[in-house]
């Protein structure tokens, strides 16, 4: 994961926009970590209560919008918690955006204490989360907020 986090740096330095930064970060991580499947970003409007898609790379969503507290994006939301589902046809609130998705991990984005988004990974493999995978996303989360 050295050589990700390395290409990462080299992504966030660049000067490039922020939505472009987010979409080669989400394109690297779908091409380039086995179960990464479908790699995305989320953030919030709080004023609505509803997360609102950013960059992403994978097949298409109808989920551009989901509202505080649906499925596991909407829950992370509310928790303020990374949520981590190794078989997401084991949990009661999943909501479903692909038929493919067997696990998924979404890791909150924190500004100044607040939770202003997250990122969304979606895996076509049962137990696709590793505590290297968990550790890489978190750190990438700081990251990521230090450029928003």
């Amino acid at each position: 994961m050295d050589k990700i986090n390395k290409r990462i740096d080299i992504i966030i330095n660049n000067s490039s926009s922020i939505d472009e930064k987010l979409l080669k970060i989400c394109q690297l991580l779908k091409n380039e970590i086995d179960g990464f499947d479908w790699v995305g970003f989320y953030f919030q409007d709080n004023e609505q209560q509803i997360l609102n898609l950013g960059p992403y790379a994978g097949a298409a969503t109808e989920h551009t919008k989901i509202p505080f507290g649906k499925g596991i994006c909407g829950q992370v939301a509310v928790s303020n918690k990374t949520f981590i589902s190794q078989d997401v046809a084991a949990e009661d609130n999943y909501l479903a955006c692909s038929i493919d998705t067997q696990s998924e991990i979404v890791v909150p984005i924190f500004k100044n204490g607040v939770n202003i988004g997250q990122i969304d990974i979606d895996s076509h493999q049962k137990n696709a989360i590793s505590q290297e995978k968990i550790a890489l996303l978190e750190n990438l989360t700081e990251k990521i907020s230090a450029i928003l």
